[in-house]
Parts: C-alpha cells; sequence; structure tokens
C-alpha cells in the first residue's frame, strides 16, 4: 500500500457497486493468460483484505506448490480494479466480495464462485459518538457513509435488525476516511467504517461501535470467482487451489502469530496490529465451504444462496441490479467437493 489512506484496508474494501466495469471498459495493463498457453500460470487478483492477503501465506508456506496449484497472485492497490478486470477478462480468478460479484453475473460476465475464503466478523462497523447507546437514538440523525457500498447496506442492515426505519436517518455520502474523521470531529453523529478506522475511533475515544459484521454472520461473505472458460480448461487446477486454501486456513487458525508475521508486510503493517484483522475476519474451511455453497442449507447464516437473496434487494434499490441472479447459475462447489474427496 502506497498511498497513506491504504493503511490497512484503506480504499481496498470500497464497494462502489454502481462503478463495475463490463468486458470492453477497462483501461488496464493486459495479463497473460493461463488458457492461452500452457506454461504460464493462473492468474488470480487479490487485494487488502485479511482473507486475501491470506493466499501469501499459502505461497509462502509452500502450499500452492505442496498440492500442485499453478497460480500467480497479482497484487491490485485498488480493490475495485479487481473485479473490474475479472469482468474484462484481464485475469482467470480474482478474490472479491459476493456483493460485488452479483452485479457482472446479472449483466452476464461469464463467470463462476468457487470457493469461499472468509466473512468479515467485526471488521465493518457503525460507529457512533459517545453519546448515542441506543439505535431508537440514532433517529433523526447523520450518518456518514461511502454510499452504494458494503458500508451503506450493513448500516442499514443494522437499522432494520433494530427496528429503526431507514428513512428516519440521514445518510451523507462521504469517502471512509472522511467518515470516520468527521465522527471524530463531531461534525456527524455515525459513521460505516471498517478497520483501521474501527480502531482509531475506539483508541482516541472518541466513539464506539453500535453495530458490527460479528453480529452478522453471513452478511459480507467473501470468495474466489473465476473465469468459466478457465475453469473448463484447467478444473483440476481449481481442486488443487481449494486444497491449498485449507491447508492455509488450518496454519492460520493454529499459528495466527506467525501468519500475522507473514501477512503483515505485504500490507506495510506490524505483525501485531495485523492480529486485529485477523480477529475480524473468519476463515472459512471445508466444512464452512459446503455449507455455504449446499443449496439445502441456504437457511444457514452463512449460506450465499441467503447472502445472494439478501443482497440483491439493496443492488435493486441502488439500481446496480435489475433482477436477483439465480445461484445456482453462478455458484459452483464442485471444486470444494472434490477437494474434499481426494
Amino acid at each position: 500500500m502506497k498511498a497513506a489512506i491504504s493503511l490497512f484496508f484503506g480504499e481496498t474494501r470500497m464497494k462502489k457497486l454502481k462503478s463495475l466495469l463490463l468486458a470492453g471498459t477497462l483501461t488496464l495493463a493486459p495479463f497473460i493468460l493461463s488458457a492461452n498457453a500452457d506454461a504460464e500460470p493462473i492468474t488470480l487478483g487479490l487485494s487488502n483484505w485479511p482473507g486475501w492477503v491470506a493466499w501469501y501465506v499459502a505461497e509462502h508456506n509452500g502450499y500452492l506448490k505442496k498440492y500442485h496449484a499453478d497460480f500467480k497472485l497479482v497484487w491490485f492497490s485498488s480493490y475495485m480494479t479487481s473485479v473490474e478486470a475479472l469482468s474484462a477478462g484481464k485475469i482467470d480468478a480474482n478474490c472479491q466480495a459476493l456483493i460485488d460479484t452479483l452485479a457482472p453475473v446479472e449483466k452476464g460476465v461469464p463467470i463462476k464462485v468457487i470457493l469461499v475464503t472468509d466473512n468479515s466478523h467485526g471488521n465493518d462497523a457503525l460507529m457512533v459518538n459517545n453519546s448515542i447507546t441506543t439505535f431508537k437514538q440514532l433517529e433523526g440523525k447523520t450518518i456518514a457513509v461511502r454510499m452504494d457500498s458494503i458500508e451503506q447496506y450493513l448500516d442499514e442492515y443494522a437499522l432494520e435488525k433494530n427496528n429503526i426505519p431507514i428513512t428516519s436517518v440521514h445518510f451523507k455520502n462521504m469517502s471512509t476516511g472522511d467518515s470516520a474523521a468527521a465522527l471524530m470531529a463531531g461534525r456527524v453523529d455515525a459513521a460505516g467504517v471498517w478497520n483501521p478506522w474501527i480502531q482509531r475511533i475506539e483508541e482516541k475515544k472518541l466513539g464506539h461501535a453500535i453495530f458490527s459484521s460479528a453480529s452478522a454472520p453471513g452478511v459480507i461473505p467473501d470468495v474466489v470467482a473465476a473465469r468459466e472458460s478457465v475453469l473448463k480448461a484447467y478444473p483440476q487446477q481449481f481442486i488443487n487451489l481449494s486444497k491449498a486454501w485449507f491447508a492455509t486456513v488450518k496454519f492460520i487458525k493454529e499459528h495466527p502469530k506467525q501468519a500475522a508475521a507473514i501477512m503483515a508486510p505485504h500490507v506495510e503493517l506490524s505483525p501485531s496490529v495485523y492480529l486485529t484483522a485477523l480477529s475480524g475476519t473468519r476463515l472459512f474451511g471445508p466444512r464452512l465451504n459446503l455449507e455455504a455453497m449446499n443449496p439445502e442449507d441456504k437457511e444457514k447464516s452463512v449460506s450465499l444462496y441467503k447472502s445472494t437473496d439478501d443482497t440483491s434487494v439493496f443492488l435493486k434499490k441502488v439500481g446496480a441490479i435489475s433482477a436477483k441472479p439465480n445461484p445456482t447459475s453462478f455458484l459452483d462447489s464442485g471444486f470444494i467437493e472434490k477437494s474434499e474427496n481426494k
């Protein structure tokens, strides 16, 4: 991360849902696609989120080589650029939020979700000033948030769960960093933010979380999505990738401090600080993946079927999609199932 605003998650969690570009509209230096030459590795895009930086643990510990997953990790300093790159066919696969996958799918981009990396479990929150202790007190107040984003989605989810009409609050469109600064300066009553701003607000004792993604399991799932053409050409590679991921999750859960020491340098942070990011991220091993991708488990909080239903309501409201995509058309559990059977 080069710019100061990019410390920790920075701009990489800014979910500008309406800005998704379709194939052919992106100007980006071309990547070599593995489908064009057997000698080239498959490209996997990732950006600054703990569930994705974890792939560097897979690389560092040799899990990619051990399981013969011939992938090249491609770092994006801007998260949305990675989403656009996958939609434009500039990379083979990408780590992205499910909410940012639905619009490309609905518009016909040929991609499938083949793995769940994690759920946000506290790294996103609705922060309020210290005088506010109940949701009822938010009525008539101003919430600073980047509009049409995951943060707005979480804020609205929190309000609805606590029986507060969305129309009773005022949303003010601001970047996440500016939202946090406005809350700390007393210019707004609340702010929808993620870490490190959650941490900064709490450390300065200028506000607290009235609701976080830790209280909303399954609301913000993160996944690996891949181009259908590459999946068809190299199915075994994606089975191998799943195996490498599950080994990575096991290592991180058993050795969080060692994992943080591997991950932190990639985002220019100390291992001790990065442990906070790990604690706010629920990594998905094989069991949770199978639950999330099982249509018969769609009532479970981790279900991508449930998340697709819920998220689509928000996306339709903000104009990002015109209709809910059919989950069976883009969720493919076959790769994780085969990785567990071999």
